[in-house]
């Protein structure tokens, strides 16, 4: 099926590239908002994704999935919202569900905070390589391909990454 929507797509069928895009929609705003932090250069970085996923499907050779290319395409664009806007302040949370009772939401959004400032201590590299693994669900070579370092140096940076990621949550890891 997918393989056919790509076929399509790259013929210049826009339905056919939003079908694909719908399909990893999830996890590619995961990424962008992982990686900037908030939801407005979340938003810009997905955008930026998706303009560049369309102009360059021609270029995508099949050699990983389409959401593992779409995902690569997504941390390059976080990763340079994020360098043009070093300044600023990361204030917003994702919206939670309309039917979660009040104090559950209070709960996530507490959660939800405390994970962001975790991220936000990271060196860059690894607060990449933690979101691309967990919330863009990328492999080991996946991430060593896009970060162009070695699957050795991605298991070592995923370490210290959720070390220090429990270290600052206060977890057992």
């Amino acid at each position: 099926m997918e393989s056919r929507l790509l076929d399509r797509a790259r013929r210049g069928e826009a339905a056919a590239f939003e079908r694909l895009v719908n399909d990893h929609a999830q996890r590619t705003w995961a990424v962008c908002y992982r990686i900037t932090g908030n939801s407005h250069d979340a938003e810009d970085a997905l955008q930026d994704a998706l303009v560049a996923a369309w102009q360059n499907l021609g270029r995508f050779r099949g050699e990983s999935r389409f959401g593992t290319w779409l995902h690569r395409i997504a941390a390059n664009a976080s990763l340079a919202v994020v360098r043009r806007r070093r300044d600023v302040v990361m204030d917003e949370l994702p919206a939670g569900r309309p039917e979660a009772a009040p104090a559950d939401l209070y709960d996530r959004f507490a959660e939800s905070d405390r994970i962001e400032a975790a991220l936000r201590t990271l060196p860059e590299d690894f607060r990449v390589a933690l979101v691309l693994r967990e919330f863009g669900g990328l492999s080991y070579q996946e991430i060593a391909t896009h970060q162009q370092i070695g699957v050795q140096t991605v298991k070592s940076r995923l370490n210290r990454a959720r070390t220090a990621m429990a270290d600052a949550l206060g977890t057992d890891g």
